[in-house]
């Protein structure tokens, strides 16, 4: 029998850990090993001997290196793919480089959930934050912590009929964290090139990621996509990431009624930025005119903007439980009595195809 956590009556979450570096496998497995609630049952030096012990072992996390001999990260993401369910979840090792956010994304894209910087230092001994993240994102992407979170939340009454197509909107945000790359290239483009209005994303990302993210949208949308680094006058029909490690807010300028995107490091002291909060809680000056998508997430940030945006007679979708990879965030919201409807990605996309000229099928909120 696995070992019981310390006042609780479940085992402790189990996590292989693969690396070819000797020096991650001992920094990873030293962080996660010194946590309660997680097991470190073995580490893997390639990929081929991550999917030997994933088999022996069924780990209920990977952390997973990319780049590897005999078998890389991407390869076994494929493998993975193709075994029934329940599969582990998998959290990829990235370096924080122009390459590595690349990589990072097409994992994500093959079933990865999030990931973790490749920082010996940030995750050695004087790196508390980067060990404290990584442990809660491990715990967050556990499908046990999933399922969990699903059957805790409270329930949303349906709207038959639910739609988009009749509404005017001034401007859509989008807050989005862990698991949420993979929606958002789902998601964006359903958005019509008539669209009268700017989208703007609060993607929980380091700057090298959000670029890399901004350029792969960039690529298979219909909206002109801005990786958004500086204050700039909005237009619509233009998809703007939010750079990390900033904020953005939206605002109307009182000469022109032009809406102006404000990109600040304020408040520095923001948990994440770029924050969901500080983004939704600006679009709520646009009442009824205003559209708030959360989608997966772990925390709640953005809880409190919704609540505002919808007590300003906002609409405010939330996706829903079981597509999410961690339901924190979109959990929140409902939570909050914030949400409009619960909707899958799919049926996200469903409605906001409808903002253009051609109206699209009408869904049922869930």
């Amino acid at each position: 029998m696995p070992p019981v956590v310390p006042g609780s009556n479940l085992p402790p979450v189990r996590v292989l850990v693969v690396d070819d570096s000797a020096v991650m496998r001992r920094a990873i497995s030293a962080i996660l090993g010194a946590h309660a609630s997680l097991e470190v049952v073995d580490t893997a030096r390639d990929g081929q001997d991550a999917l030997e012990k994933i088999a022996k072992l069924r780990p209920d996390v990977v952390t997973l290196d990319i780049e590897m001999p005999v078998m890389d990260g991407l390869a076994v993401l494929e493998r993975l793919r193709a075994l029934p369910t329940p599969r582990p979840a998998v959290l990829v090792c990235s370096t924080l480089t122009a390459q590595g956010s690349q990589m990072a994304l097409k994992a994500m894209a093959l079933g990865a959930v999030d990931f973790i910087e490749k920082n010996p230092d940030a995750l050695g001994s004087g790196g508390a934050t980067a060990r404290l993240e990584l442990a809660s994102k491990v715990l967050a992407v556990a499908p046990r912590a999933r399922a969990q979170a699903i059957k805790a939340a409270p329930p949303i009454r349906a709207t038959p009929g639910f739609s988009l197509a009749s509404k005017i909107f001034d401007v859509v945000v989008i807050g989005s964290s862990t698991g949420g790359p993979p929606v958002l290239e789902a998601l964006c483009p359903a958005f019509p090139a008539s669209l009268r209005c700017p989208v703007v994303v609060a993607q929980h990302m380091p700057a090298l990621f959000t670029r890399s993210m901004s350029e792969q949208l960039a690529s298979i949308c219909k909206l002109r996509v801005v990786h958004a680094e500086h204050d700039c006058i909005m237009e619509p029909g233009a998809l703007y990431i939010t750079v990390g490690g900033k904020h953005s807010r939206v605002h109307r300028q009182p000469a022109t009624s032009r809406l102006r995107l404000e990109v600040s490091d304020q408040p520095a002291a923001a948990l994440y930025k770029p924050s969901v909060n500080e983004l939704f809680h600006s679009a709520a000056m646009f009442r009824d005119r205003a559209l708030g998508i959360m989608l997966t997430g772990m925390g709640d940030d953005g809880a409190a903007g919704a609540k505002a945006m919808h007590a300003a007679g906002a609409t405010i979708i939330a996706q829903s439980g079981e597509t999410c990879a961690v339901y924190g965030m979109p959990r929140a919201v409902v939570d909050a009595k914030a949400a409009s409807a619960s909707l899958a990605p799919s049926d996200m996309a469903c409605l906001v195809a409808e903002l253009g000229p051609q109206i699209g099928r009408i869904v049922s909120a869930a």
